[in-house]
């Protein structure tokens, strides 16, 4: 029987269309029903138009629809992968320029920290929204979540719904690949073991054909070539001896030491994080900018007279063969409340830990203790984000407050006092966007 795969927010051009190719790419899924879901009817016809040619190219019998309807795109669907994005750039700036106002010098914004708290109190209501017609009108569904933030998100849907949901990042084995080319290593002769919380999870271990290859990376990072693509992620592993997934551009936001001053930001944040220069204005213009230009950036995808039908190095179509497909099993890692998964992690909290995905399900694998000075950190981010999900469910405003005290960069630039008032105005800004919170202090 054929199966059902539903995109909620498919108007995500890049995402929609590698998932889409991803998923076709297995038998089981070559007939599929691909269900399309956004609100923006413009974006809607252009990721119709994409999917379809992507069909035609690998000449599949699968059928596809596009809908502006929810109800309509999850009936009966096996699979649901959600990519929205809550509010548009510009209310996300404001997440940026407001604490930019007072300091505190955001790089991306979309995980944690002032920026990625706001996100979240944005998001979780429309997540769970998502979550309770997926419970009406597909209860079994398996629900792939890429909207960030990430843990937050998570954490609130696993624990307020019985969705049998997870959330996917391409940070872990997109840094594994990067760690690889380091040391010359071929990728199919890399294992690893990996967990921590979403964007901050560690390498534990990262051998090659069995052996510790951390003593080659270590040696590679020396090479000045290699030392200034990441170097606040680099600058992580020489003093903390693991490796940390995302981006330095992301991780300099989520610890105290790189962006509190700006000799630091120009020493480690500018030259070297992925995004060039690594400082919020460029990120801003570069979103404003594609909000003028993503029309012309599908129309020219869409002209092309070939495209690449390979399949990528996402999760997604491997855990819905494993789940509804073939049945093969697919080990990924992925988001999970932490029940006797990570022991010096917070019970319950959102964790990136392996998981094992199959026909009975997805099953986390337990890990043990992280390393004491990296659960610290760990911590911190985790307990920060529990009180964001808390004080979202129950629209307490003491709980964001506390939250972002206790943000590791946000409380190296500023005053308890300074934080209250700058966290007051970001409040006010988003006042329509967060009907949950009757008053703000």
């Amino acid at each position: 029987m054929s199966k059902k795969i539903a995109f909620i927010g498919a108007g995500s051009f890049g995402f929609t269309r590698s998932l889409v190719r991803d998923i076709l790419t297995y038998p089981a899924f070559e007939d599929c029903t691909i269900a399309l879901m956004d609100i923006n009817e413009e974006r809607l016809s252009y990721i119709k138009a994409a999917v379809d040619k992507i069909i035609a190219a690998g000449n599949y019998p699968a059928k596809v629809i596009a809908t502006t309807d929810r109800a309509e795109a999850l009936k009966d669907a096996d699979g649901v992968v959600c990519t929205i994005l809550s509010g548009g750039v510009h209310i996300w700036r404001y997440d940026i320029e407001i604490p930019k106002k007072y300091g505190v010098d955001i790089n991306v914004g979309d995980t944690r920290g002032p920026a990625g708290i706001f996100r979240a109190l944005r998001t979780i209501p429309v997540m769970l929204d998502i979550c309770r017609d997926i419970e009406r009108y597909c209860p079994d569904a398996v629900f792939l979540n890429y909207t960030n933030p990430m843990a937050m998100l998570c954490r609130a849907m696993q624990g307020e719904t019985k969705v049998k949901v997870t959330g996917l990042c391409h940070s872990v084995q997109g840094t594994a690949e990067m760690l690889a080319s380091w040391i010359g290593a071929p990728m199919e002769e890399i294992t690893y073991v990996c967990a921590g919380i979403n964007h901050q999870a560690w390498y534990l271990e990262f051998k090659w054909n069995g052996k510790d290859a951390y003593p080659l990376i270590r040696e590679a990072v020396q090479r000045p070539e290699i030392y200034n693509q990441e170097q606040v992620r680099n600058e992580m592993f020489l003093h903390l001896g693991y490796y940390v997934t995302e981006s330095s551009g992301h991780n300099s936001e989520y610890n105290a030491w790189f962006r509190k001053r700006p000799d630091l930001i120009e020493k480690y944040c500018t030259h070297g994080t992925g995004w060039n220069p690594g400082e919020y204005a460029y990120i801003l213009k570069e979103y404003l900018k594609r909000e003028d230009t993503w029309k012309d950036d599908i129309k020219a995808w869409l002209n092309k007279d070939t495209i690449d039908l390979r399949r990528g190095n996402e999760y997604a179509a491997g855990i819905f063969n494993a789940t509804i497909g073939d049945g093969t099993m697919y080990k990924f890692n992925g988001n999970v409340r932490n029940f006797g998964l990570i022991d010096n992690l917070p019970e319950g909290c959102c964790v990136e830990v392996p998981v094992l995905a199959s026909k009975y399900g997805l099953e986390p694998i337990h890990v043990g203790p992280l390393p004491d000075h990296l659960a610290i950190l760990n911590n911190i981010n985790a307990r920060c984000e529990e009180l964001v999900v808390e004080g979202s469910l129950t629209g307490d405003p003491n709980k964001i407050y506390q939250a972002v005290y206790f943000d590791p960069l946000t409380s190296a630039v500023l005053s308890l006092a300074e934080i209250k008032e700058m966290v007051r105005e970001m409040f006010e800004v988003n006042r329509e966007w967060l009907p949950q919170f009757k008053h703000f202090s």
